[in-house]
């Protein structure tokens, strides 16, 4: 469901305040409704809260303020209705009985925004998953429209209803789509590890989404990535390459914006792609400034790292936006992150260019402590370093003297053992 189109579909934004998180987190989130809606293509209207103790089972908000809303809805000539969560079937069938109005709901938003973003074959197969799971927590006796999942329609087996029929469609058609990313999954994480086994650095990319990581990589690596004032600009991983210095280079991979509340289905759905922070060698979490929640969006995403399995690598903060920062969001994140090293913490513009010199100074310096130069004389009998050595790092000098093999190069730290004990000493 979306409002594009050549005029923007008018409407009210619906939530709950169930008083287990303060009032200016409930308008936030609304806030946040507001910008993935606009991005979507709807023109918001109004928006509306209603305390509950929770949402209720049938309408979402109660059957007499659904019709108060509605009423609204029609004095501001908003066609939908978009609600500040994730609506059950139940809640679904209720609202659409009570009130003849289009609906829809932050997870179906979401979901339309990373269907228009997709630009790759593994990026489009990871939102039509992520479609047929909401599709299919959505079922009930009705049934679903099934004419654009692009699997087709088998026909009914004996004794079949049509609820039965319209999930083994979808399940069979995940079935598809998950091998094919498996596929896809496996290159990846051939590429990955022939960084890792070379002496490629990785630095991904991550925040909290419109948070200006697009924007960075193409500052840093004079690129040109689709950027914008928009929520989930980018949904396929980008990798580009960035010299440092004496010929020492990094990889910059920006990744999938994190954002608060993100259902399971949709994390499992790019969860290949969110694992690209953590098979990276370094965190470069980069933070919105000029947004009042910066604070917050920080907390989310480290949350988000931890359940990655990324929460304990090395991390620099980047405080971007800084051209236009917010002195209470300044306040607050440099509160959050009063325990960290201040060495750890980099404050830039990717817009003006503002402190990046300071940020590829401090990548320099991870990579100078990550890499270490060797020069070795090899015994023939331990010739078999060579070949380690050229599979983990890399190789300057390789020459053969009638008693050793000389043998120079960059290595990781990590794998520097088996070369140690023939290290020259100067």
């Amino acid at each position: 469901m979306s409002g594009t189109g050549e005029e923007a579909a008018g409407a009210l934004l619906v939530a709950v305040d169930t008083g287990k998180r303060s009032q200016d987190a409930v308008v936030r989130s609304l806030d946040e409704l507001e910008d993935l809606a606009g991005t979507n293509g709807f023109a918001v209207k109004g928006r509306v809260i209603q305390r509950l103790e929770q949402p209720d089972g049938l309408t979402f908000v109660g059957s007499g303020k659904l019709l108060e809303i509605a009423e609204l809805a029609r004095e501001k000539e908003a066609t939908y209705l978009i609600f500040d969560g994730e609506l059950t079937p139940a809640q679904t069938r209720g609202i659409t009985d009570a009130v003849k109005i289009r609906i829809s709901d932050r997870v179906n938003v979401i979901l339309s925004i990373f269907a228009d973003r997709a630009r790759t074959d593994e990026g489009k197969i990871q939102v039509e998953l992520a479609w047929l799971r909401y599709r299919l927590t959505q079922l009930t006796g009705r049934g679903v429209e099934l004419s654009r999942l692009g699997g087709g329609i088998g026909t009914r087996g004996p004794g079949e209803t049509k609820l039965e029929q319209d999930r083994r469609v979808i399940r069979k058609r995940m079935g598809v789509l998950r091998s094919q990313l498996r596929r896809m999954e496996g290159r990846r994480e051939r590429s990955r590890a022939l960084r890792h086994r070379r002496e490629m650095i990785t630095a991904a990319i991550v925040g909290y989404t419109n948070a200006g990581k697009s924007t960075l990589l193409n500052k840093l690596s004079d690129a040109e990535l689709a950027t914008g004032d928009q929520l989930f600009m980018t949904l396929d991983p980008t990798a580009r390459r960035i010299e440092i210095h004496d010929g020492l280079s990094l990889i910059l991979v920006d990744t999938v914006g994190f954002i608060r509340d993100l259902p399971d289905f949709l994390l499992q759905a790019f969860r290949a792609t969110f694992e690209e922070a953590a098979s990276a060698d370094l965190i470069l979490l980069v933070c919105d400034m000029s947004d009042p929640d910066a604070a917050s969006q920080i907390e989310v995403v480290q949350h988000q790292l931890n359940d990655l399995g990324a929460g304990m690598l090395p991390l620099i903060y980047v405080l971007n936006k800084m051209d236009q920062v917010r002195p209470d969001a300044y306040h607050d994140v440099m509160v959050a992150l009063r325990h960290e090293d201040a060495d750890r913490i980099v404050q830039v513009s990717a817009l003006t260019g503002e402190g990046l010199v300071q940020l590829k100074e401090r990548l320099a310096r991870f990579v100078d402590e990550t890499l270490v130069e060797f020069c070795a004389a090899l015994p023939y009998a331990q010739a078999g370093i060579v070949a380690h050595a050229r599979e983990y790092g890399s190789v300057t000098e390789e020459r053969y003297e009638p008693e050793y093999i000389l043998l120079s190069g960059r290595i990781r730290r990590s794998r520097i053992g088996p070369i140690l004990p023939w290290i020259k000493k100067s």
